[in-house]
């Protein structure tokens, strides 16, 4: 049988289930939603948590003409009354912000020009209704005109901008009789690249009162679904919007509808022959918790399964990352000692929690401000995530999963590197003791620069992670070493050795197995790298590649204590 596509990047809900994709049902989220819904609805959610599909599924299913058989086979289609009232009964307006941006505030201000003249253009027809006055076409004309000397791009005021979803709303309900549902999909990507670019009091101005005029003054508005990754304060953007119903984080309603819930996880890896790898799996990419639910990052597991399926071997590791700069976690990371504690990141990084009092209104403008607020945005944007159920806005935070855990990890081998960056000495004095054979000052030196960063306490998250967190130290000291060949984590011999040296002009070669001392025991953990590295074989290339001395370390670690042993190898 001829498996299914996995949807990697596509977020049309009618591609998935016209062209044979692989789609884990969410539709039930139509059902909670008609039975709980506010007049504006706004779903708070990390970004590659599936919101974008989710809003695709809504359209296809609420606007006129809707095609009921991508539907068949799924949760909704069980709700029959519900089917029958609602599927396909509603003109739709439905857009997406996420390209909404640039380096200036006029190509933004464009770009929201292009999107909302395209949702504009599915409604053509509009032109030819004998339904509406000569006035009523010159205004749904000013949405989709073209400046011909502009390359033909769209052009609007910023008055038109602000009445377009209102007007296009107006002009719906008169042409079909039916009042409006309105989408808008990652509403704050806008205001986030206009914050970092230094045009957010302009954008703020104009994305308000477009939703303003398009959500609270619209009297032809049926409901309204808006997502994002903030709740931006009602101060700042949703100023007299009192019919907002906020599904956040802390929220149980329509908890399981965005991120994979561990059933359908397990649907999947069995679907696709990958069962075995279902632990990795879940302690790389699960352990978001959203009120009583935990979930998986959709994006995540849908990548490496498709990486297991082209090589069963494939380690596991951070998709998430690759999707993003993670501003958020590397500005976190560098108040370390102004407003952020060593010992608060060593609590998360090593599977433990914080306590932080979480504010779910926040403004892009002042996000960074101080470091409660800091905390509060790794919460909304997926970083953290409850331990335990909170109490009120009090939430004891804690690092959900190891793919999270590697990213803050990474760059905080990144700060590491540039302390020993601007230390002259700490290069040039580790690397000669490590040349000579030197153990003693290996050990000493190796303490020191573990000073200048967080140590590893001794809990239940894995030795493999504690072991590469150490092994990263070591090797962001070697990469200065310029004219020293360093490599890590490769093949040689029978397995993997975590790092090895080539000093070509002396012949020399080193090869470097770091291990965790689980409970402090360092004598035993560097008995068992030296075994490791002579069990299997790692010194084979360094032959190889005629290096006539060699010198074998195994180095243990535990929290800031190090312990350094030496075997020599001549022929």
């Amino acid at each position: 049988m001829k498996t299914k596509m996995l949807p990697i990047g596509v977020d049309d809900f009618q591609k998935i289930r016209t062209e044979d994709y692989y789609y884990v049902d969410k539709t039930s989220l139509i059902r909670d939603l008609l039975q709980n819904r506010g007049e504006v609805n706004l779903f708070t959610r990390p970004r590659r948590f599936g919101k974008s599909l989710n809003m695709s599924m809504l359209r296809r299913f609420f606007e006129t003409g809707a095609d009921k058989k991508i539907f068949e086979g799924l949760a909704i289609s069980k709700e029959t009354e519900l089917c029958e009232t609602y599927m396909g009964q509603f003109p739709v307006i439905s857009i997406s912000l996420k390209t909404a941006h640039g380096d200036s505030y006029e190509f933004a201000k464009n770009e929201l020009c292009t999107i909302i003249a395209n949702e504009a253009l599915r409604f053509r027809f509009l032109l030819d209704s004998d339904k509406f006055y000569e006035e009523e076409k010159k205004l749904y004309r000013q949405l989709i005109h073209v400046d011909n000397s502009l390359n033909s791009v769209f052009v609007m005021s910023e008055a038109t901008i602000t009445s377009s979803l209102n007007t296009l709303s107006r002009l719906l309900e008169k042409h079909y009789g039916r009042k409006v549902i309105i989408l808008i999909d990652e509403y704050d990507v806008p205001l986030a690249k206009a914050n970092s670019c230094g045009y957010y009091d302009k954008m703020i101005v104009l994305i308000r009162n477009m939703l303003d005029a398009a959500l609270k003054t619209n009297e032809s508005l049926y409901f309204a679904v808006m997502t994002g990754c903030l709740r931006i304060s009602k101060e700042s953007i949703f100023t007299g919007l009192n019919n907002l119903k906020l599904y956040s984080f802390l929220d149980a309603e329509c908890d399981e509808h965005f991120g994979f819930t561990d059933t359908e996880v397990r649907h999947i890896l069995d679907y696709y022959g990958l069962s075995e790898y279902y632990n990795t799996t879940k302690e790389w990419y699960d352990g978001y918790r959203i009120s009583n639910a935990y979930v998986y990052n959709p994006w995540d597991v849908i990548n490496w399964c498709n990486q297991l399926l082209k090589n069963p071997d494939k380690r596991p590791k951070s998709y998430w990352k690759n999707s993003s700069s993670n501003e958020e976690v590397k500005k976190f990371i560098r108040r370390m000692g102004n407003g952020v504690t060593k010992a608060q990141i060593e609590r998360l990084i090593s599977g433990e929690s914080v306590q932080k009092t979480i504010e779910e209104q926040l403004t892009y403008n002042t996000m960074y401000e101080n470091i409660e607020n800091m905390w509060s945005l790794l919460f909304a944007t997926g970083y953290l995530t409850p331990a335990e159920m909170p109490y009120g806005n009090l939430v004891r935070l804690k690092i959900p999963n190891n793919e999270v855990r590697d990213i803050f990890s990474g760059f905080i081998l990144e700060l590491f590197e540039e302390k020993v960056a601007e230390d002259g000495t700490l290069v040039t004095e580790f690397c000669a003791a490590l040349k000579n054979g030197d153990t003693a000052d290996v050990e000493r030196i190796f303490t020191k620069a573990m000073g200048k960063t967080i140590s590893i306490r001794d809990t239940a998250v894995k030795k493999e992670f504690k072991e590469n967190f150490y092994h990263g130290l070591i090797l962001g000291i070697l990469l200065f070493k310029s004219d020293w060949g360093v490599s890590s984590n490769r093949e040689a011999g029978d397995g993997y050795y975590d790092l090895q040296i080539e000093i070509e002009e002396e012949e020399i070669g080193i090869v470097i197995e770091v291990k965790y001392a689980e409970g402090g025991n360092l004598d035993a953990a560097c008995t068992e790298a030296l075994d490791q590295i002579n069990k299997n074989n790692y010194t084979a290339e360094l032959k190889e590649d005629d290096m006539h001395k060699i010198l074998k370390y195994g180095i243990a670690c535990f929290k800031k204590q190090c312990r350094v042993v030496l075997e020599r190898e001549s022929f």
